[in-house]
C-alpha cells in the first residue's frame, strides 16, 4: 500500500487503513472459527465478499475478531470478550471484539454482522458506531449463516463519519448472495453541518427507564442542539420473529445437533444455541432446510403501514440501540 501510494496511486479514503474482521467472515490464510470449539481448526480457503472489497479499496486485513460461539453473546471457546471500559464485564455480542477492538483503539473500525441485535448492542455497551445495514446491502458471501432472512453484515466504526465511509466500500451488489440488492450508497464526506433537517425518532423507544436511558436522552438533546428538529413517531406493533432466527439457525447447524458435537459449545443453559437448535429439530412440523423468514419480514404485509407513510415527513429516522447480554 505504501508503494502504491509513493507512486501516485490513491485508492481513497481507505487506502492502507487497518481493520479487523468478525470471526465469522472468511479471509483466506486465516482460521475461521465461529468462536465454537467445534470449529476451533476450521479454515476456509476463499476470502468472504466484504474482505475482498474492503481489499480493493486498499484498507488492510489486522485481525480476525472473537465473536459469541455461533453468534450468541460474548462468550467464545477460549473467554468471555471484555467491554474495555469495564473489563470486569462483557462486552455484549456477538460482534463482540469488533466493538470492544475499536472501543479500546486497537483499529479504526471493524466489520460485524448482526440477526438480531449483534451490531447495535456490543456498540452501545462499549461506546462505539455500529452501522447495520438494510438487508441484502452487503453481501454476506463468506460469511457464516446463521439465519438466511435475517443476516446483515456492517461496519463497527468510532463515528458516523467513519461509518459511512466504510458502508460506502462494502455496499456493493454480488450474485453470490441470493438476497443481494442493488441499492449501493455513496458517501460524501460533510464539508459543515447542512441546513437544518426533520429528524423522525420513536417517542415510544425512549420511554420510561432503561439501560442506557441517559446515554439516549443526550443523543436527543444533541441533536436539537445542532440544529435538528425532532418529530415524535409512533410505529404499529411488529410481529414477533424470534421464531424465524430460532428454526433458520437450527436448520443451519442440525448437522451440528446430531452429531452431539454441540456439546462442546461453551454455554448450555436453557436459551443458548445447542438447546435453541435442538427445539425445533425435534419437534419441527416443516422441513427446515430453506428459509422461512421472506415473508414474515414483510414490513407492509405484517403491519400494513408503508415505510413511506414515515419517511415522508423526515429525512432521518431515530430509534434505541436494543442492548442485551446475548444477542445474535
Amino acid at each position: 500500500m505504501d508503494a502504491e501510494l509513493a507512486a501516485g496511486t490513491y485508492r481513497g479514503y481507505l487506502h492502507g487503513i487497518p481493520y479487523g474482521a468478525k470471526d465469522l467472515l472468511a479471509a483466506r490464510g486465516y482460521p475461521t472459527t465461529w468462536g465454537a470449539e467445534p470449529y476451533r481448526d476450521q479454515t476456509i480457503d476463499l476470502d468472504a465478499s466484504v474482505v475482498e472489497q474492503l481489499d480493493a479499496a486498499g484498507a488492510v486485513l489486522c485481525a480476525k475478531l472473537s465473536m459469541g460461539a455461533l453468534a450468541w453473546g460474548d462468550v467464545w471457546y477460549g473467554e468471555m470478550t471484555r467491554n474495555p471500559w469495564k473489563v470486569d464485564s462483557g462486552s455484549s455480542g456477538s460482534s463482540a471484539g469488533s466493538a470492544s477492538a475499536v472501543a479500546a483503539g486497537l483499529l479504526p473500525f471493524a466489520i460485524g454482522t448482526e440477526t438480531l441485535g449483534s451490531i447495535v448492542s456490543p456498540s452501545t455497551v462499549c461506546g462505539t458506531t455500529g452501522l447495520r445495514p438494510t438487508f441484502g446491502r452487503v453481501s454476506r458471501y463468506g460469511a457464516m449463516a446463521l439465519s438466511w432472512s435475517m443476516d446483515k453484515i456492517g461496519p463497527i466504526t468510532r463515528s458516523a463519519r467513519d461509518a459511512g465511509l466504510v458502508l460506502a466500500a462494502i455496499a456493493h451488489y454480488d450474485a453470490r448472495d441470493a438476497h443481494s440488492i442493488r441499492a449501493g450508497f455513496q458517501y460524501i464526506l460533510p464539508l459543515d453541518i447542512p441546513a437544518p433537517r426533520r429528524i423522525g425518532y420513536l417517542k415510544g423507544s425512549f420511554a420510561g427507564e432503561y439501560d442506557f436511558a441517559a446515554n439516549d436522552s443526550m443523543a436527543l438533546k444533541k441533536l436539537r442542539e445542532i440544529g435538528y428538529e425532532l418529530v415524535e413517531v409512533e410505529l404499529p406493533n411488529a410481529p414477533e420473529i424470534g421464531f424465524i432466527l430460532s428454526v433458520e439457525a437450527a436448520a443451519a447447524f442440525e448437522s451440528l445437533t446430531r452429531s452431539g458435537d454441540d456439546d462442546l459449545l461453551a454455554r448450555q443453559m436453557r436459551d443458548a444455541w445447542p438447546n435453541v437448535f435442538r427445539r425445533p429439530t425435534l419437534s419441527r412440523p416443516w422441513p427446515t432446510s430453506r428459509p422461512i423468514g421472506c415473508a414474515a419480514n414483510s414490513w407492509s404485509r405484517w403491519t400494513g403501514c408503508s415505510p413511506k407513510t414515515i419517511l415522508r415527513y423526515t429525512s432521518i429516522r431515530v430509534g434505541t440501540p436494543v442492548a442485551c447480554s446475548s444477542p445474535t
